[in-house]
């Protein structure tokens, strides 16, 4: 018991630990900057293909190197509408074969190259003024920093080779497979990375601690612990998004149950096509220099044990992907209830897709877009209210007013967030331009709410504008609203060309409401209009003016001048 409390192994296992766990996250964000975009339209290809969504899956996992990653971004987009549960369920079985590449990397016997990697990896990301290749700096010195943590941990392993106690515990694990099962799946739910149990268990049978067998267990049992990550991130969302997380769970528990009555002919397949023999143990000299290894180490296990990872998760997928449709009305049967369908909630951001820049970016821009189209609602209905008097539109109008004040502020939130990720150059200038199209859209919803008051005034005052003054409020309205939609079709279409256009409507509408009110000015001077309707007059054209002025600073958003 005291090998099992020694320094070598607490301090080993912990800074090990910690060496992988770094190294995974700075590697997975290093490869999200650079195949960002890449990420982006391959989940854009997505259709409800269940073979296309497998492969989407695996391609995305591949990328960012994070099953756990990808799952919950998936949820975040069923809970924002823009995944379906059978779509998504395709994608989640495709991340569990992608996020078996992270295990056959680390296989590969390259260990030694650990502290190299990591001192070119720094050098490149401390001094190198190109970003791509900071990026790439990032990404050698995340594979350094999880190899180095590796082989900390295989080294911290060595005190317990003496210890009897830690070895009956193992046999145990290897006579009783649910006890391995279980304590896998409790170490992954522990770390929250897969990966990183796979790490140890690659340390604890490389070591000679572990059987191949006891392996096999603890790896069936780590697919059913990184579910559980999904399954958080699903506490919250929608019902679908519910549903997602836990079909993750159904088919991978299922696919541990079937092979674990399945195990002894699974083992005999992976020794028949992985070369040398799992339990061979390193026993003399000669063998340790000719292996570049230790005395009482396994040379082949690690091998092993990432086949066996990558044709679990496999065969689990061939297996299941005919029956999405199947597993979706299990989910759909197990999780009940009906969805809030409360308008004044986010459709598109989730936190959930922070560690994601790229996505992450791309839903706030779709966020913003919701909330461009609010405020053309409103600007159009408030034009209405004025032409026909209806206070029926007030309400409405109030609701609208109050989702722009809490679009602008959750999307404002969620950027300061996102800005304080590790996020390109790009992403950054992303962020600054649509924080500052949604504090504009903001404003947009602020003029209309001056508007419709300055209505209320009017009708409420028995006051009426002569027929001139109508026609003229509903020249200038007409054309805001114009301009408004003009612009938010742009950026529907990611219209980078507007530039002029934008500059010679927003001219028009100035000089339109400069003419207007020289128009007025000069009827009051005749008599044709009174002081108090003039005041109500001359502040509707201004608020018209200024709806102008934010919407031509939201086309100077979209054109990236701003």
């Amino acid at each position: 018991m005291s090998a099992l409390l020694s320094q070598q192994l607490l301090f080993g296992l912990l800074g090990g630990l910690g060496m992988f766990l770094f190294g995974m996250k700075i590697m997975s964000e290093g490869l999200q900057k650079i195949a960002g975009d890449k990420m982006r339209k391959i989940l854009a290809a997505l259709t409800n293909n269940r073979l296309i969504g497998a492969m989407v899956g695996i391609a995305v996992t591949a990328i960012i190197q994070s099953s756990s990653a990808t799952t919950v971004m998936v949820v975040g987009f069923v809970n924002a509408g823009l995944l379906s549960l059978v779509q998504s369920i395709g994608v989640v079985l495709g991340a569990n074969i992608g996020t078996t590449i992270t295990a056959q990397l680390i296989a590969f016997k390259i260990t030694k190259f650990a502290l190299p990697a990591i001192g070119i990896g720094a050098g490149l990301k401390l001094f190198s003024k190109n970003k791509k290749y900071v990026y790439i700096g990032e990404i050698v010195l995340g594979f350094g920093l999880l190899f180095f943590g590796l082989t900390t941990m295989k080294h911290a392993f060595n005190p317990l080779k003496a210890s009897e106690e830690f070895r009956q515990l193992f046999l145990l694990v290897g006579d009783y497979r649910m006890l391995g099962v279980l304590i896998g799946a409790l170490l992954t739910v522990i770390v929250q990375s897969s990966s990183a149990t796979i790490g140890i268990t690659l340390a604890l049978a490389s070591s000679g601690l572990v059987s191949f067998e006891a392996s096999v267990a603890l790896i069936l049992g780590e697919n059913i612990g990184t579910t559980i990550t999904a399954n958080l991130a699903a506490i919250g969302t929608n019902l679908a998004a519910k549903r997602t997380a836990f079909s993750h769970f159904l088919f991978n528990t299922l696919g541990v149950l079937y092979m674990l009555i399945l195990m002894p002919f699974f083992m005999k397949f992976i020794s028949s096509i992985t070369p040398g023999d799992a339990d061979f143990v390193i026993q003399t000299q000669a063998q340790a220099t000719s292996f570049s290894a230790e005395i009482g180490d396994k040379p082949y296990i690690s091998r092993h044990i990432a086949n066996t990872h990558t044709l679990f998760n496999i065969i689990n997928t061939i297996i299941f992907l005919p029956f999405i449709g199947v597993l979706a009305k299990i989910s759909t049967l197990l999780i009940r209830g009906e969805d809030d369908l409360d308008d004044f909630k986010m459709k598109f951001i989730d936190d959930r897709v922070l560690n994601t820049p790229p996505v992450a970016i791309g839903q706030a821009r779709r966020e913003t877009k919701r909330m461009a189209q609010v405020a053309l609602e409103m600007v159009e209905e408030t034009n209405l209210f004025l032409e026909d008097g209806n206070y029926k539109r007030i309400k409405n109008l109030e609701k609208k007013e109050e989702l722009v004040d809490i679009l602008q502020r959750e999307i404002l939130s969620f950027l300061v967030k996102l800005s304080q990720k590790s996020i390109s150059t790009e992403t950054s200038e992303s962020i600054g331009s649509l924080m500052n199209m949604a504090n504009d859209l903001e404003r947009i919803g602020d003029h209309c709410e001056n508007i419709w008051k300055l209505g209320i005034r009017k009708i409420e005052g028995k006051i009426s504008f002569s027929h001139l003054g109508e026609n003229e409020v509903a020249e200038i309205s007409d054309k805001s609203s114009a301009f408004l939609r003009f612009v938010i079709e742009a950026m529907e279409n990611e219209d980078k060309t507007i530039g002029a256009k934008a500059i010679e409507l927003e001219d028009e509408i100035d000089d339109l409401e400069e003419t207007l009110r020289s128009n007025h000015i000069a009827r009051l001077n005749t008599g044709e209009c009174a002081v108090n309707p003039g005041l109500i007059f001359i502040d509707i054209l201004h608020s018209y003016e200024k709806i102008a002025d934010h919407t031509f600073n939201v086309s100077e958003a979209v054109i990236g001048t701003k």
